[in-house]
């Protein structure tokens, strides 16, 4: 075995078998490794990234109840200061392998394998692609999914966003600092998301909408230099010359550490029950990579105190029946 490398504390004793492992960073991750670690278990929350997850690409959160309005990155650190004081250890590092039949369970990292009697799979979503030319070639060459890591590069250009939920006004607004113009893409007849947000938008000098339509390939050579969409309606098509694509279509659950030793639905995500239990025993799944999540922050901070809790029983259950055994 190894010492963890955590940011804060000391080293946590090599070759030893932690009470719960939760694998995630983000709220759901975060908020278990709270009432885990008050609780006074050994918990050791493992990430590759930064503190907060998908949350911390997100600019401004303000439908947090309780929370400071902020940056999502500055409420991932908050989270992550409240759970280190009450003894949550962290290793920095990315899971290469689960096995999650194995008893204890075993978490393989390149720095290392941990041991857990008890693991909270929080590894939250990723952004969906949109599948069509030019997308993966000029990735990172002005498409983009985060509009806090990227708006600076398009100071005074125009861009295309492509979405109709709450994340794609939400960012569209934040765009409009730096962007000269933008224009938003949306495949259905009516936006998705809030109607504050909405309103906002429809507001915006700097804001265009293009609904109905769908961006049928993104066009460039070494850079983006437009899009080509068409219409749902009557299947004309047009190019909008742009610097850039923002991608706001939906999240697809990070499920492939566990893809065939868990249960999942039909959209590929993991199946729970109330207490957050996988199908497999001492398993637990929270936040936007469990079924049914509504995949909001207060909502996956839930998942991860239910589930916590469920731990913490069924934890003291077992030692109990070991104490008498």
């Amino acid at each position: 075995m190894f010492e963890f490398k955590v940011r804060l504390g000391g080293p946590a004793v090599p070759d030893r078998v932690v009470d719960i492992a939760i694998v995630g960073g983000g709220p759901a991750g975060y908020a278990a490794g709270i009432y885990a670690a008050r609780a006074g278990r050994d918990v050791l929350l493992i990430e590759k990234g930064v503190p907060g997850g998908q949350m911390a690409t997100t600019e401004l959160v303000e439908n947090c109840p309780g929370c400071v309005e902020g940056s999502g990155a500055e409420i991932g650190m908050v989270m992550r200061r409240q759970a280190l004081k009450f003894g949550l250890k962290e290793l920095t590092a990315e899971v290469t392998r689960l096995d999650l039949a194995a008893s204890p369970k075993r978490i393989e990292t390149p720095a290392g394998d941990v041991r857990a009697r008890v693991v909270i799979v929080a590894t939250g979503a990723e952004p969906r692609r949109l599948g069509v030319p030019g997308e993966d070639r000029l990735w990172g060459r002005g498409v983009s999914v985060c509009a806090t890591c990227d708006a600076p590069f398009f100071q005074d250009r125009d861009i295309v966003v492509v979405g109709g939920g709450s994340t794609a006004l939400q960012e569209s607004l934040y765009l409009t600092r730096f962007v000269r113009h933008l224009t938003i893409v949306h495949r259905r007849d009516q936006f998705r998301g809030e109607a504050i947000l909405r309103k906002r938008a429809e507001a915006d000098p700097k804001i265009d909408f293009l609904l109905d339509t769908t961006v049928e390939e993104i066009l460039g050579e070494e850079r983006v230099e437009g899009v080509r969409v068409r219409s749902r309606l009557d299947r004309s098509e047009r190019t909008l010359r742009a610097s850039g694509v923002f991608v706001f279509v939906g999240l697809e659950p990070k499920v492939d550490l566990v893809r065939h030793q868990l249960a999942l639905d039909p959209y590929g995500q993991l199946v729970v029950d109330e207490q957050m239990r996988t199908s497999l025993p001492g398993v637990y799944a929270v936040g936007d990579v469990r079924s049914g999540a509504a995949r909001q922050i207060v909502t996956a901070m839930s998942d991860g105190v239910v589930a916590a809790l469920d731990a913490e029983h069924v934890l003291s259950a077992d030692e109990l029946v070991e104490a008498h055994a």
